[in-house]
């Protein structure tokens, strides 16, 4: 076969490939290793990046922009090298210069590790944020923890999850930029002594401990952008490197003892927190990230505008994305006040005109509350300003709702000796907005009303959304091509365009292609499953796919028991008419998550009764893939047919996976929960499944408290009552019959008398019927084929270039760099 002809541009990125292989490795190409390959074109592409950045570094300075601090404790960014050199515009450039080397680029960037830096929906939502920010040329910092070890690495054994760590930087990070000379000091503990001094409050720290926070910097390109943007991550280090004269006397492990106890703030992501241990490590892990950031932030505004702090507002807008930055609200007041000299009005105005916040929860179990104890040991400075801020917004409240106790202590920030970071936010910020229309109107009615009524104007809708960049242009190239081919590439940066794709939904041509891709990539995740967990799946099966953070209210046990029902069908007559499925799980429970890791037992459990059962003929299998990450689903999405987003009705703030499998032609089965019911909006009913209780009708139960009708549920539905009896029976776990007893309790009688706290059992028929219209309708290959197309073709307005075009329009308010 004959080698294609490289272009000059081709040429001269081999020469600077090889180059960075011999600089840096001191190696020649024939010599050096895969990762070494890998290592060389991120350092060229990571070159090309820098000279933007310098440009754009200074435009954004003589400009004099506003510019967004986005707070996040996650930034799930997955691998970059694919996505920079796409955002470049030099895929092509990479691939062809690879090839002619020896190599194929779709191997290169499988060899980068996923950095460590998040966990689920959360941090990809942030990483889709800072794309989008940068493609619209936005100036923007995203802004985090540089998380040694991440969350965990799962590992599946014996059915039930393992954690192990996650040593994603063991390699180094190629993209990332060590910046030690703006290393600042955060403190902890100690006393705090305060005074006043010529008219000035001024406050004297004592016996603190000190950790300094080093930042990194990742620069992040957009799509056919000229700006560079950045993501800061901060790094704990101790200012006591090594204590000799403990070494000296033998005392080896005393003598780094002080430096790992202070490194350890940034050694993991979200720490186990049932004992008090992990709690504080949290709390110092939250405030770790925000001291260190606002004194960036504020010793760049001094640099550049001086002293006049009132302008703050009009230079910088911090955003903080859920509750975990939330102390970078009295840590801005404190240093307002401590070190800058301002008076508590001042700095007041100053900070409620600087924040904005994004609530991703309407679980009110699950805003997050601190032990005011604890709070006051390790932040005593920072508690001091927390008791000042509730002091002064009881005056508020009693204004607003005079008398009403009840209502005060609802809305407090300190309360039964707790500290609401919500309430924090809800009572600084000069924004609040939720992450679906839904969820928004739950927080508007429901856990947030009382501050709703008091300003409705800081309320906004902004509906999540996901970069089409990594979730259909790197991660389904054919797709994205075959779109392209039909309608032109600027639906890459305008979502709007998408639209047109609508009619080519019954051209046979376009059919068939779309057809034939999907076919591809259902083989592609065949091969890397029969690879990963020697389980044989039938490509030519309805690929079922949930795949997120486990948790009840997500209700992959819902899932399951249905498999386990249609499998109980399929032993009792093998020969009736099904249409062959492999029912496919990414998931990671939280380690202290009892439950949720039980419910990953019971499906690979399941899983192995039903792969092993030669009785089926392979109609069914079931498939739980260890390590869910981005990268992992990354060959999910391009390979699904059907998309469970199963959530209880009331539960889920938005969600981001069911758009990314909308985009690349999975049809949704799901409740009207989150950004489903915009999606039905957008897709209509014929080409979505929608089934289960309302979120009114969930909460109507709830109210009601009455378990009597989930026992009659269970009485009255034969096939349900046969897989709530296997859970129990030893069919399952014949070594073990009790193994998942409380699954059984928790469904039937509740934790704490309230029995199917999320809906399992009442949804269970509902959501079995639709399964079986799902495998009916899809036998009509064209039909299915028309539904999937019009998914993809409907996605437009889930882009998350359309999300901070809505956030800048109602919240931000940045111009972009020209």
């Amino acid at each position: 076969m004959a080698v294609k002809k490289l272009t000059a541009a081709e040429q001269r990125l081999v020469a600077e490939i090889e180059g960075k292989i011999s600089r840096h490795f001191g190696k020649v190409l024939e010599d050096a290793t895969p990762k070494m390959v890998y290592t060389a074109c991120a350092l060229t592409a990571r070159d090309k990046v820098m000279e933007m950045w310098a440009k754009s570094h200074k435009q954004v300075k003589e400009e004099g922009s506003k510019k967004l601090y986005y707070l996040s404790f996650e930034f799930l960014m997955g691998r970059l090298l694919a996505t920079n050199i796409l955002n470049l515009m030099q895929t092509d450039e990479y691939r062809n210069a690879l090839e002619s080397m020896g190599y194929k680029l779709s191997d290169v960037v499988e060899l980068e590790n996923d950095a460590g830096l998040g966990n689920g929906g959360l941090g990809r939502l942030a990483a889709c944020f800072i794309d989008s920010l940068t493609t619209l040329d936005l100036p923007a910092y995203g802004c985090t923890i540089r998380y040694e070890y991440g969350l965990f690495r799962q590992k599946i054994v014996d059915g039930y999850q393992i954690e192990l760590p996650d040593s994603w930087l063991e390699n180094g990070n190629a993209w990332e930029i060590a910046r030690p000379e703006e290393t600042v000091e955060v403190k902890f503990g100690g006393r705090v002594h305060t005074d006043w001094v010529d008219g000035k409050f001024v406050c004297h720290y004592e016996n603190e401990h000190t950790i300094l926070a080093m930042p990194y910097d990742v620069p992040l390109v957009g799509y056919d952008s000229k700006i560079v943007n950045k993501l800061r991550l901060w790094s704990a280090k101790s200012p006591d490197h090594f204590n000799m004269s403990e070494f000296n006397r033998g005392n080896y492990i005393r003598a780094v003892e002080e430096k790992q106890l202070a490194e350890v703030i940034s050694k993991v992501l979200y720490p186990e927190d049932n004992h008090t241990e992990g709690k504080e490590l949290r709390l110092k892990q939250q405030y770790f990230l925000v001291s260190a950031t606002l004194q960036w932030i504020l010793r760049e505004y001094e640099t550049r505008y001086g002293t006049n702090w009132a302008n703050l507002p009009d230079k910088a807008v911090i955003h903080i994305n859920d509750t975990h930055p939330t102390l970078a609200i009295p840590e801005l007041m404190r240093i307002l006040m401590d070190e800058k000299g301002l008076g508590w009005e001042e700095a007041w105005d100053i900070t409620c005109r600087t924040f904005a916040y994004t609530n991703h929860t309407v679980m009110s179990e699950a805003l997050e509350k601190w032990s005011f104890d604890m709070f006051k040991k390790i932040l005593p400075r920072i508690s001091m300003i927390v008791e000042e801020i509730n002091r002064r917004l009881m005056e508020r409240l009693e204004n607003f709702y005079p008398g009403d106790t009840g209502k005060h202590k609802w809305m407090a920030v300190l309360s039964d000796n707790k500290v609401f970071m919500a309430n924090l936010c809800l009572a600084t910020c000069f924004a609040v907005n939720g992450v679906s229309g839904l969820h928004t109107d739950i927080l508007k009615k429901d856990i947030f009303a009382d501050y709703y009524r008091m300003d409705e104007s800081r309320f906004h809708a902004i509906t999540n959304g996901i970069t089409f960049r990594r979730w259909i242009c790197n991660c389904n190239e054919e797709l994205a091509d075959l779109i392209t081919s039909k309608i032109g590439d600027k639906w890459i940066k305008d979502y709007n365009e998408l639209q047109k794709l609508k009619k080519f939904v019954k051209d046979k041509e376009f059919k068939a292609e779309f057809a034939k891709i999907k076919h591809n990539n259902k083989v592609a995740l065949a091969e890397y499953i029969k690879e990963h967990n020697g389980i044989e799946v039938n490509p030519d099966s309805i690929f079922d796919v949930q795949a997120k953070r486990l948790h009840e209210y997500k209700r992959q046990l819902m899932n399951i028991l249905h498999i386990l029902a249609d499998y109980n069908k399929l032993v009792e007559n093998p020969d009736i008419d099904y249409v062959p499925r492999t029912f496919i799980f990414g998931a990671k429970a939280a380690p202290g998550y009892t439950r949720a890791k039980l419910i990953i037992k019971l499906i690979n459990t399941i899983g192995e009764k039903i792969n092993n059962d030669e009785r089926i003929k392979g109609k069914i299998k079931v498939v739980f893939l260890e390590n869910y990450g981005v990268s992992i689903a990354e060959k999910l999405v391009v390979a699904a047919d059907v998309s469970e987003q199963i959530s209880t009705a009331g539960k889920e703030a938005s969600g981001t996976g069911n758009m990314k499998f909308m985009l690349n032609g999975a049809v949704t089965i799901g409740t009207l929960d989150g950004a489903n019911v915009e999606m039905l909006q957008e897709v209509g009913a014929d080409n979505i499944y929608i089934f289960g209780l309302t979120a009114d009708e969930v909460e109507a139960r709830v109210r009601l408290g009455d378990s009597q009708e989930v026992k009659n549920i269970y009485a009255s539905n034969n096939v349900l009552r046969r897989v709530m009896d296997q859970l129990i029976s030893g069919e399952l776990e014949p070594a073990h019959p009790q193994l998942f007893q409380d699954l059984y309790q928790t469904l039937l009688f509740g934790d704490y008398g309230y029995a199917d706290t999320y809906m399992v059992l009442r949804d269970f028929d509902a959501y079995c019927e639709t399964q079986d219209r799902i495998s009916k309708d899809y036998q009509d290959k064209e039909k299915w084929l028309e539904k999937a197309i019009m998914n993809t073709a409907s996605a437009g307005y889930f882009s998350s270039d359309r999300t901070i075009n809505d956030y800048n329009e109602k919240i931000w308010h940045l111009k972009p760099i020209k």
